[in-house]
């Protein structure tokens, strides 16, 4: 099936099935001799697996990853990185009963009339859980991005109307909806358990930063950076939606408001604002890059909701098993890692000039 891999020079390929034996990812391009430990990977993996939380599905994964090739005695060897993630709590009895009917919001009718079968089990490719194989190959370009002084931060801005007011980068990792403000983390996690209740799910946006990205990444015309970062996140299931910079909100300026203006520090050239994001005409300025992503409502709900079957006989549906009520929490490593192969992609490309 095409579709299965991403990036030029550092380039990843992901396989497997949410209910299959096992998932994982192939890197391409990882440059030797990187300090690399199973650790680094797992603790992505530990902020992105499922069951960590009361506002995340209660599936019992472990996500306990085996690097299989590409590193010799702690380092990279420059040879294909093999990591994999064996599935230890599949129950694919929970989807028996809908096996013929197409869920709402799902890739079951897509993946039905484009290839003549699906994997009822999950959603098998289109699930979520493809997304820790991206999370264990954006903890390796993290880790390279590390040396280079880079730094990728992403967190929950807003969860239905509530909206983060303060950010505040060491709040992040100390509530379970990851939001940078204390106080509208209180009233997240609070909606995220009403609707839980009710069977029903909340979408939300999630802010990301890249700090201390050097001025020349990404490349004229179709290669733009913002381009190559929105190909990267909107192949994120649940992403619907992506701003750069002050994004929609700067068809509300004039010229004279929207444009940074430039003046010199040192031996560089800084901008007295960021309205642009970090990019102008698609390669980096050397400030902070940033955006907002928009992510739906998670489509699996037990809410009865109305469909058809693969025979065309209209149908009623309740999504039963065990799932995420807001993602937008277990997507923040997610988007961090798309961000992180991106970045180093364009890194390598630019250094092969």
């Amino acid at each position: 099936m095409p579709g299965n891999s991403f990036g030029t020079l550092f380039k990843l390929m992901t396989f497997g099935e949410s209910h299959g034996p096992a998932i994982g990812v192939v890197l391409d391009g990882v440059p030797p001799l990187l300090d690399l430990d199973v650790s680094d990977i797992q603790k992505e993996l530990d902020r992105r697996k499922p069951g960590q939380s009361a506002v995340t599905t209660p599936r019992k994964e472990g996500d306990i990853v085996e690097i299989l090739s590409g590193v010799f005695e702690g380092k990279t060897t420059g040879a294909p990185l093999a990591m994999m993630i064996r599935n230890e709590d599949q129950r694919s009895k929970d989807y028996g009963e809908i096996k013929d009917k197409f869920r709402p919001g799902h890739a079951d009718y897509t993946y039905q009339e484009k290839f003549g079968i699906r994997d009822y089990r999950g959603g098998g490719r289109s699930s979520g859980r493809e997304t820790a194989c991206r999370v264990a190959a954006g903890a390796v370009a993290k880790k390279y991005l590390e040396t280079l002084g880079i730094r990728i931060v992403a967190y929950t801005k807003s969860v239905g109307n509530i909206v983060a007011e303060t950010i505040d980068y060491d709040v992040i990792e100390s509530n379970i909806v990851r939001c940078p403000d204390a106080k509208k983390a209180v009233e997240m996690e609070a909606l995220i358990k009403d609707l839980r209740g009710q069977g029903d799910s909340i979408g939300g946006v999630v802010e990301a930063v890249v700090m201390g990205c050097p001025v020349g990444l990404g490349d004229p015309c179709f290669d733009k950076l913002h381009a190559m970062l929105g190909h990267a996140l909107l192949s994120i299931g649940t992403v619907k939606g992506i701003e750069f910079g002050d994004g929609f909100a700067a068809t509300q300026l004039r010229g004279s408001e929207n444009n940074d203006a430039f003046y010199q520090e040192g031996d560089r050239v800084r901008t007295k604002t960021n309205h642009a994001g970090g990019s102008l005409g698609g390669i980096s300025t050397g400030e902070d890059i940033t955006m907002r992503l928009a992510l739906k409502p998670p489509s699996s709900i037990t809410v009865l909701q109305k469909t058809v079957d693969r025979f065309g006989a209209d149908q009623d549906i309740q999504v039963h098993g065990r799932h995420d009520p807001c993602i937008c929490p277990r997507a923040i490593p997610v988007v961090e890692a798309m961000i992180a192969v991106t970045i180093l992609d364009l890194f390598l490309i630019q250094k092969a000039f």
